[in-house]
């Protein structure tokens, strides 16, 4: 038989297949080759009787590197849309459906020795036959008897290896090996879930979607309408039938809530996947999938590429976030991914939102998707009550400071009242850079052309694009003084200033710094719920999500720093973000307040934003789109060159330009504007970057995107990096 292999090297040279032969192997098996005379991995991808090489060279598959077929037939399809779509490496592809520590057989399944009672005797008769005195061999017995067989470690633990082994000598005991499942977040606390009555809202939204449950819909609710319940309702439905699910969330921070409930209505029939955990708990929660063990998938980004046959619905909640388009090589956009495992699969796609994007909604007025709205919060709850703060105002009046006088008065409220309080403020860090007031000198990273960031806690300076540590600086480098201003406060200073103002309350932070370690997110979100702090401040990772009775006040502290990026989306992105933190307080019985700090309180994104208007911002920000022609009346591209040679970038973009200019001479409608320049982000990780934009008409991208695709290929400097983003998030 001939099978045709990918090589598992992330090179253009070699992306392609390259024919061996073998016997007795499946698509999607994963296989050892020879390779220009090195043993290399590889996947085959498709099987044959004939091939165009001579049966004499060809070369035999060394052996395969597991005893399944790691890549399922409809993942292989859909490794085929994404290299088309997003002109991706097919090794790229290939390794997004399987934990990265398969390759280099860096993770195996985990085996432990256990032990149990060899003889079908009564308890007494086995103790019996053991001296008196050999007590802890006579109470390992009993536990064994009582307990069935138990891991060794934990027998070791409790009654002394010398006991387990007389035992074993004596016969009375054996010894086996099992696999053991490394399962994330064990320590999660669950509680019986009550069955829930679903209010008229969310049952018309549970019998929209089960009625075609192959449709495409929309969900737009109001920040606490009860969207969840409406998922979990869904899921149970599905898997009533017999299918399996994906439950995608935006953030890590936002999977332990979610696995908790879904854990307290499905049991074990739960598995994680997401970047935050260890090797071993990856591999175990894809295997369990891959085996049936599990029917459900939740996890970010990542998690749409779960190994489930048999999929019943993909559920994407906040379905408008940004971390769904995957910014870095493997290119990708996570809603198209998923709209075509949905279609390959006949199963229902359900993306939810309190914001959904722009481009979402506009698909649902046209037909495209179904929209269901949940206007209303549950039990027709009032939303918050936003008042706007001109910190220009507060200037001018002689108020200085982060904190406005509305806030503080707020805050202390609230704190009498024993409720509790969130702040958001979208910049980590003590200060976001260091400036020497005597020359001007501002400290830089080294490989990035980012100013670093203080961080008071370890006394450091950090960059937060590469993630590089400097010392911090005790005079300037360049003048040789000791006189530093830093910049704008970050998270870190704002908890220090609470910590002032009220020194009695615990005041708890989350963001990048706080929440390295695997568990810490959620341990942060349980102390909060607990109530063993009274604040909690942090980035956008509190904005979404989370469900806090006792929360009823939320302070926004720099409402418009997003809003004045030189990006068509960032008008979008700052009412989704003030309406969702807004969201998170008066979601119990007492009203909630939030008071949004901002020196722009006129413009017509935060004063929709206050009122969560979503649909006012929407007519309003869609004429705009439309009379600028950007997405989703057009196509936008950035083609992105980056290399540790600024020369050689320079000559590959202008050598690509000139081919472009070309194409849009023979194509001068479809192209609405194309001009090259450098990144507003000069550098980063030590490679110069400069980028080409280009914005072509929706109904042309069929045609010209695989002209600039091969355009793109052609490129004469292998030390030059070149991507092609469609709609990129980030244009920096």
């Amino acid at each position: 038989m001939i099978y045709s292999v990918i090589v598992d090297i992330s090179a253009s040279e070699v992306d392609r297949i390259f024919d061996y032969k073998g016997e007795g192997y499946q698509v999607g098996m994963r296989v050892a080759v020879d390779f220009a005379n090195r043993k290399k991995e590889g996947y085959i991808v498709a099987q044959k009787e004939t091939t165009d090489c001579p049966l004499h060279k060809l070369k035999e598959i060394i052996a395969p590197l597991d005893d399944f077929a790691a890549i399922s037939p409809e993942q292989l399809k859909l490794g085929e849309f994404m290299r088309r779509e997003y002109h991706l490496r097919w090794v790229d592809v290939l390794r997004l459906f399987i934990p990265a520590e398969m390759r280099g057989n860096r993770v195996k399944t985990l085996s432990k020795k256990q032990s149990y009672l060899t003889a079908d005797k009564s308890l007494d008769d086995i103790l019996s036959s053991l001296k008196p005195n050999a007590a802890k061999q006579r109470d390992l017995v009993s536990f064994l008897y009582k307990n069935g067989a138990t891991l060794n470690e934990q027998l070791n633990n409790s009654f002394g290896a010398g006991a387990l082994k007389a035992l074993v000598e004596k016969g009375i005991v054996s010894t086996n090996e099992i696999v053991v499942r490394r399962s994330p977040y064990k320590n999660l606390k669950t509680a019986e879930q009550q069955k829930k009555v679903l209010l008229p809202a969310q049952q018309n939204a549970v019998n929209t979607v089960l009625s075609n449950k192959q449709g495409r819909y929309l969900l737009h609710g109001v920040t606490g309408s009860g969207k969840t319940e409406v998922y979990l309702t869904i899921i149970e439905n599905i898997v009533a039938e017999g299918k399996s699910c994906i439950m995608l969330v935006p953030e890590i921070a936002l999977t332990p809530n979610m696995l908790r409930q879904l854990r307290e209505r499905f049991g074990d029939n739960v598995a994680l996947l997401h970047s935050g955990l260890s090797v071993g708990e990856r591999y175990d929660e894809w295997l369990r999938l891959r085996n049936g063990e599990a029917q459900i998938a939740i996890g970010a980004r990542s998690a749409i590429f779960a190994p489930l046959t048999n999929l019943g619905a993909i559920i994407i909640d906040e379905e408008h976030d940004s971390s769904y388009i995957s910014d870095f090589n493997p290119r990708y956009n996570t809603l198209e991914v998923a709209e075509f495992r949905a279609q390959e699969n006949g199963a229902l796609l359900l993306m939810g939102s309190a914001t959904p994007s722009l481009t979402s909604y506009y698909a649902a007025q046209k037909g495209q998707l179904r929209l269901i709205e949940m206007p209303e919060r549950i039990n027709k709850r009032p939303l918050p009550n936003v008042e706007i703060v001109d910190m220009a105002e507060e200037t001018r009046s002689g108020h200085k400071g982060i904190f406005s006088r509305l806030l503080k008065q707020r805050l202390q409220e609230t704190l009498d009242k024993g409720n509790q309080a969130m702040l958001f403020l979208n910049r980590r860090g003590f200060s976001s850079f260091l400036m020497c007031t005597k020359c001007g000198y501002v400290a830089k990273c080294a490989d990035c052309d980012v100013s670093l960031t203080v961080h008071r806690e370890d006394n450091m300076l950090k960059c937060h694009y590469c993630g590089k540590k400097y010392y911090m600086l005790a005079k300037c480098p360049e003048c040789g003084q000791n006189s530093f201003r830093q910049g704008r406060i970050g998270t870190q200073q704002v908890v220090d200033l609470l910590k002032e103002m009220f020194p009695t309350v615990n005041v708890l932070r989350m963001d990048a710094d706080t929440t390295q370690t695997k568990e810490s997110h959620g341990k942060i979100l349980e102390a909060f719920a607990r109530g063993e702090a009274q604040i909690l401040v942090g980035t956008q990772m509190i904005a979404k999500g989370h469900d806090f009775p006792k929360v009823t006040l939320v302070g926004v502290l720099d409402g418009d720093q997003s809003l004045h990026h030189s990006d068509y989306l960032a008008t979008e992105r700052t009412f989704e973000l003030i309406t969702q933190v807004a969201g998170r307080s008066g979601r119990d019985t007492e009203t909630g307040t939030v008071v949004l700090q901002t020196y722009t309180p006129t413009h017509y994104c935060l004063q929709l934003a206050a009122k969560q208007d979503y649909k006012g911002f929407y007519k309003r920000e869609i004429s705009l789109r439309e009379a600028s022609a950007f997405p989703p009346f057009s196509e936008i591209l950035r083609i992105l060159y980056q290399g540790e040679n600024e020369k050689d970038c320079i000559d590959e973009l202008t050598t690509q330009y000139a081919d472009l200019t070309n194409l849009k001479a023979d194509n001068s409608l479809d192209f609405f504007y194309m001009d090259k320049m450098r990144c507003p982000l000069k550098r980063a990780e030590k490679k110069y970057r400069f980028q080409i934009l280009i914005k072509l008409s929706k109904n042309s991208v069929n045609k010209i995107l695989p002209q600039i695709y091969s355009i793109c290929d052609n490129k004469k400097r292998s030390n030059v990096q070149i991507f092609v983003e469609r709609n990129p998030q980030n244009l920096s």
